[in-house]
C-alpha cells in the first residue's frame, strides 16, 4: 500500500474535487461568462445574432427604371482602343492578300494578249490565283487518265526558278521570286483550255499540232508581255517570250502525251 501512496503523489496535484460538479452544473467556474449557468436556466429571451434559414434579410429597393437600367460599367481608355483598332482593321483577305478584283483583272489580262498589261497590279505577289490554276490543270488531265500532279508542280517549281534567275539578270530593277510564280501561274491559264480539249479528242492530229502550238504563243506572249510591263524592259519582249514559250511547251507536251 506504500508503493500505491507514492504513485498517487506522482500526479498532477489540483484542487479539482467531484464535490464541484453538484455546484457548477453543466456551467464553468468563470462568474463572468453569459453562459455560466446550469442546465435548463439559460434566458432564451435575449436576441441572437443570426437569421433563421428561410428568412432572406431586407435589401436596398431599386431605384432604376424599367428597361433603363442604370450603367454600372464604364469603359476603360484601353478597352475602347482595341474595340476602334477592331474596327479599322481591314478584311481577312485582304490581310491574306487575296483580292478578288486584281485576280479578275489579272486573269483578263491573260486571255487578251493583246490588252496593255497594268504594271502596278502585276508586280504583286499573288499566289491564290496561280494555285487555282494548277489545281485545274492537273484535274483536266486527270480526266483524260494522267495522274500528273508532281510533274505539273516540279516543272513549275523549276521554271520559276530558272524565269526568277533570267529576269534578274535581264532587268535592272530586279524582280522578286513571288512575282515570278505569280505571272507564269496566270499565265498557265489557256493551256486548261488545251488539257480541257484533250478530254474530248485526241491531241496527237494535226488539228492537236495546230492548238498546241497557237497555246503555247498565247502562254508566252500573255508572260513577256506582263514581265515587260511590271520590269519596265521595253524592246525585250521576244527574248523574254522565249524561255517562257520552253517552259509552257513542257507542259503542253504533258498535255498531248
Amino acid at each position: 500500500m506504500s508503493g500505491f501512496d507514492n504513485f498517487n503523489t506522482d500526479f498532477y496535484q489540483s484542487s479539482y474535487s467531484v464535490d464541484d460538479q453538484n455546484q457548477g452544473g453543466y456551467g464553468y467556474s468563470n462568474a463572468e461568462n453569459p453562459y455560466n449557468k446550469q442546465y435548463g436556466q439559460y434566458d432564451y429571451s435575449q436576441p441572437m445574432g443570426y437569421t433563421s434559414p428561410g428568412v432572406v434579410p431586407p435589401q436596398q429597393p431599386y431605384t432604376g427604371q424599367i428597361f433603363q437600367p442604370t450603367q454600372t460599367y464604364t469603359p476603360s481608355a484601353s478597352h475602347s482602343m482595341y474595340s476602334n483598332s477592331f474596327d479599322d482593321e481591314p478584311p481577312l483577305l485582304e490581310e491574306l492578300g487575296i483580292n478578288f478584283d486584281h485576280i479578275w483583272q489579272k486573269t483578263l489580262t491573260v486571255l487578251h494578249p493583246m490588252k496593255a498589261a497594268d504594271g502596278s497590279i502585276m508586280n504583286e505577289t499573288d499566289l491564290a490565283g496561280p494555285m487555282v490554276f494548277c489545281l485545274a490543270f492537273g484535274a483536266t488531265l486527270l480526266l483524260s487518265g494522267k495522274i500528273q500532279f508532281g510533274y505539273v508542280y516540279g516543272i513549275s517549281a523549276i521554271g520559276c526558278l530558272g524565269m526568277y534567275c533570267l529576269l534578274n539578270l535581264m532587268s535592272m530593277t530586279g524582280v522578286s521570286f513571288g512575282c515570278v510564280a505569280s505571272v507564269l501561274g496566270y499565265c498557265l491559264l489557256p493551256m486548261i483550255l488545251l488539257s480541257s480539249f484533250g478530254v474530248i479528242f485526241s491531241l496527237q492530229g494535226m488539228l492537236g499540232i495546230v492548238l498546241t502550238a497557237t497555246i503555247i504563243g498565247w502562254c508566252s506572249l500573255s508572260a513577256s508581255k506582263i514581265f515587260i510591263s511590271a520590269l519596265a524592259m521595253d524592246g525585250q519582249q521576244f527574248l523574254v517570250a522565249y524561255p517562257c514559250a520552253l517552259l509552257y511547251g513542257v507542259f503542253a507536251l504533258i498535255s498531248v502525251f
